[in-house]
């Protein structure tokens, strides 16, 4: 990200009402309140985010509005802040300082840039699909903001990329849950949750497992012909998945093909795919 200098304002608003008193705080714990030229703020926060002192840049970054809040520099260190704040790994002070900078700077030349850190803010904090995916939901919320207000924006083009990956770690947990209903028995629920992957992960990398626990599941409630039909859409679209040829295994007198094109079944399954 490029740092660069705001034009100085024809008039800065004095931070202080009494008068250029140097030490304005109320309690002895407190940083004394030293009243700076913008531009000494702003460089020397510049300079501890180039030496990746970044908990320090985001409170003098939040000085510079604090000091100087009419200012054009405090429009940019609002956003530099967050920055600040993204990089030494709080986000959750990031996405308010950015959800901040949004609100009040929509027209900014900056807010897509705003939007897509907010993003990365939620991205970065996305878990493993053993825990809640309330996270990961949020960033793919964020990322799919991103292209769809700024769709020619670079920020756009690496929105795309990640939000293939959060979308291949919520089928990742749908996948999980399904597995973990599969070995109780409870054979409805996950078909539920494989058909979820089916239908609304079709790109992720989940699908072959799906189709194959789903013939699984369907074998195991005595449905075979949902499991013919779905062994064959994984054969169909699949063919050298090693997920085919367990699906296939299973059914054992062999007579796996795809669905006949008059069945609703095997219309439906078409339309996915």
């Amino acid at each position: 990200m490029i740092l660069r200098r705001p034009s100085v304002p024809s008039l800065i608003a004095a931070a202080c009402l009494a008068g250029g008193l140097a030490g304005c705080s109320s309690s002895p714990n407190e940083t004394p309140y030293v009243e700076r030229p913008v531009e000494q703020i702003y460089d020397r926060a510049a300079r501890q985010i180039d030496q990746g002192a970044y908990i320090e840049a985001a409170k003098e970054f939040d000085e510079v509005e604090r000091q100087h809040p009419y200012s054009t520099w405090a429009t940019r260190a609002q956003l530099m802040a967050a920055y600040a704040n993204y990089q030494a790994l709080k986000y959750d002070d990031a996405i308010i300082a950015l959800d901040r900078f949004i609100q009040l700077h929509p027209g900014n030349e900056d807010v897509a840039y705003a939007y897509y850190l907010k993003g990365l803010s939620y991205y970065e904090q996305i878990s493993d699909v053993a825990r809640d995916q309330k996270m990961t939901q949020q960033a793919l919320d964020g990322l799919q903001e991103v292209v769809r207000r700024f769709p020619d924006t670079p920020y756009a083009r690496d929105a795309k990329l990640k939000i293939d990956l959060t979308l291949d770690h919520l089928a990742g947990k749908e996948m999980e849950i399904g597995r973990w209903y599969l070995r109780q028995g409870h054979y409805n629920a996950a078909i539920g949750r494989f058909r979820t992957v089916v239908d609304r992960y079709q790109t992720t990398s989940h699908v072959p497992e799906a189709l194959h626990r789903l013939t699984e599941a369907y074998l195991a409630l005595g449905v075979i012909d949902e499991a013919k039909a779905t062994a064959a859409v994984l054969g169909h679209n699949f063919p050298g998945s090693e997920w085919y040829t367990d699906s296939y295994a299973l059914l054992v007198d062999g007579s796996v093909r795809p669905p006949a094109e008059r069945s609703w079944f095997g219309r439906a399954w078409n339309a996915l795919f």
